[in-house]
């Protein structure tokens, strides 16, 4: 049997039961990529179930507000794939007349959907002959041929495309798919390879050469660069201040105010930037988090503290609040919630 057939012929046997294929609706194949983008399959399985509960069809989520869907997406991280998820369910929903795009081509001029969204969507949906390529794909096609090519660099994403597509039967295509990414994230992992039971060991050119560590290959990038957060929270009345965030990562959610610095800055400083920004100088500010709390990005670490400062006059541009719940806040703001109740145990300065 070739490539194809055999994954196939072992993914009848083998693959996951995932809820979203139970189903062919590409509204719900469409939200479980997305929200898989990003996230393990452990963990998004249960915000896709939450999701299509709060969401179940185009209409009520095109028909709901940024702030709704935001707020089902705390904690998922990468914010910008929730908005463009709405903007996408809305052009669907009013301009395509509630008609889902079936075509490769036409899935790529929604928002948040690129390559291997659209590759997905046309060929588990609509059996449209479209490979996927991903980290999982380069792996395995790595390692079967043993390409030497950087898988991170730009050039070779077409040499991996044309060999992928190949690949792909012309018959369940959308299985196929499935077929590839399962078989790379149970069998041909990146770590611990299952190469003593891999179907592919006789003709895998990376085992047959005792090199499958050695592949896919990588270019070497730049280490994860550092930048503090200092956030300031301003109480008055057993309410909080929160501000709209209206540029960045995590546009159109809230957060305490915040500064930003390349380097951990001194209380000294930090009381001159207050000042600046909110034009208050009288007041008590107490550290609640001695330790820095600590929060990852793709090529980025935000290591954060946390201020309270009482006896304020009000200030202007955000919201008081005493219930945070109908706000959508960034993963690093509730970490600080979860860790620190800080209207206790404050450390004074």
């Amino acid at each position: 049997m070739n490539f194809s057939d055999l994954i196939l012929e072992w993914y009848d046997k083998n693959k996951r039961d995932l809820p979203w294929r139970k189903s062919k609706d590409p509204y719900k194949i469409w939200i479980s990529e997305i929200i898989l983008q990003q996230t393990k399959i452990s963990q998004g399985t249960k915000y896709y179930l939450n999701f299509l509960k709060k969401f179940p069809n185009l209409k009520s989520l095109a028909n709901s507000s940024e702030n709704e869907v935001l707020l089902s997406w705390q904690g998922l991280g990468y914010y910008s794939r929730a908005r463009n998820l709405h903007k996408s369910a809305k052009k669907i929903y009013f301009e395509l007349e509630n008609t889902f795009p079936k075509k490769y081509e036409s899935l790529l001029k929604l928002k948040g959907i690129g390559d291997y969204t659209a590759s997905a969507i046309s060929s588990i949906c609509f059996n449209e002959k479209n490979a996927v390529l991903d980290g999982n794909v380069y792996r395995i096609l790595a390692r079967y041929f043993l390409i030497d090519k950087p898988i991170n660099a730009s050039p070779s994403k077409k040499y991996f495309r044309k060999i992928a597509q190949d690949l792909i039967p012309n018959k369940r295509c959308g299985d196929y798919n499935q077929a590839i990414m399962d078989y790379s994230s149970m069998i041909c992992k990146p770590v611990d390879p299952k190469c003593n039971i891999c179907i592919f060991s006789k003709n895998c050119k990376a085992n047959l050469f005792s090199m499958t560590m050695d592949y896919p290959k990588k270019l070497s990038k730049n280490k994860n660069r550092f930048i503090y957060y200092d956030y300031v929270i301003f109480e008055q009345g057993g309410k909080n201040l929160i501000q709209k965030i209206n540029s960045g990562l995590w546009l159109n959610m809230y957060q305490f105010p915040v500064f930003q610095s390349y380097s951990c800055i001194s209380l000294i400083d930090l009381k001159g930037m207050i000042y600046k920004k909110f034009k208050v100088s009288s007041y008590n500010i107490e550290l609640i988090n001695e330790n820095f709390i600590n929060h990852k990005l793709t090529h980025l670490q935000i290591q954060s503290r946390f201020w309270k400062i009482s006896d304020t006059p009000k200030i202007k541009g955000g919201l008081y609040v005493d219930n945070f719940e109908k706000y959508p806040m960034s993963r690093l703001m509730h970490k600080f919630f979860e860790k620190y109740d800080y209207k206790l145990s404050l450390i004074s300065l």
